[in-house]
């Protein structure tokens, strides 16, 4: 396995326990796509969290993409005038399409260059995502997994949001036969191959839902095509983020009901055809 290249202004000094080389191949590459929507004040914070996991960034060709989602604060000029360490380059959505959009920008954007091997983790903006839960996350990905999936244990989230989760996944396994107990976060690790697969197989169809939604829709399409899936406890504390989330409730419950009938139409015509 090669050794990481961490550059000295990424270093930082880790716990004994952490000092171990990560299980995931150093040579293989990331691609980070971030979406953004009015996250003016967790920018700077976010940019300091992944600059605080240095050895993330030992590949050269890892970048970081941030979506910004037609923000109408200095979210862009935030990412634009950032002169780190860190490769960031910013894709820019001239109006408000919602993290449906969004990720399929940068999806499209990070698949441009990376190699089938690389590998694509998604996260939210508002650093929420506990960075280092990707150390275990990446190793599942090097063991196998094509998509690994974070598995919210909730710390100081509304009991509101934690029974939206809790009810979106027992309606999603029930429905779908699909066990995650975690459907719609934004924090995963995905094989760049199972998602060039998956793309090139459903085409627009891939993702419909332009709300929060659409992770979820993701996942059921990636489950649909034998994607290997697998999930890593992490905690999820609503305190790190500045701000309220961007996720609405009622709308978002009623895209789940909307993506699952669609996707239980869609499994039912598949088997149809099977049968045919």
């Amino acid at each position: 396995m090669a050794s990481i290249a961490v550059p000295a202004e990424l270093a930082v000094e880790l716990p004994a326990d952490e000092r171990v080389a990560p299980t995931f191949i150093a040579d293989y590459p990331i691609a980070f796509v971030i979406p953004a929507y009015n996250e003016a004040e967790n920018v700077p914070r976010l940019f300091a969290d992944l600059e605080g996991h240095g050895w993330l960034f030992g590949n050269q060709q890892t970048r970081v993409f941030i979506v910004d989602d037609g923000s109408s604060d200095e979210t862009p000029d935030l990412i634009e005038g950032y002169s780190g360490a860190l490769p960031v380059e910013l894709v820019r959505l001239e109006q408000n399409q919602g993290p449906g959009a969004a990720f399929r920008a940068g999806f499209g954007r990070a698949l441009e260059s990376l190699p089938e091997e690389g590998f694509v983790v998604t996260l939210e903006a508002d650093t929420t995502s506990d960075l280092a839960a990707l150390r275990p996350m990446l190793a599942e990905a090097s063991a196998g997994a094509e998509l690994v999936l974070a598995s919210w244990t909730m710390v100081n989230v509304s009991r509101r949001r934690q029974v939206l989760s809790a009810g979106a996944s027992y309606v999603f396994r029930r429905a779908l036969g699909i066990e995650a107990h975690t459907v719609s976060s934004f924090f995963r690790v995905y094989r760049a191959s199972v998602l060039r697969r998956s793309f090139e197989h459903y085409g627009a169809g891939l993702m419909r839902e332009r709300g929060f939604a659409c992770k979820a829709e993701l996942l059921a399409n990636m489950a649909r095509l034998g994607a290997k899936i697998a999930e890593v406890p992490v905690d999820l504390d609503s305190d790190r983020r500045v701000g309220k989330s961007k996720m609405p409730v009622l709308k978002t419950t009623v895209a789940y009901f909307r993506m699952l009938a669609r996707q239980r139409r869609e499994r039912g015509d598949e088997l149809l055809g099977e049968i045919a």
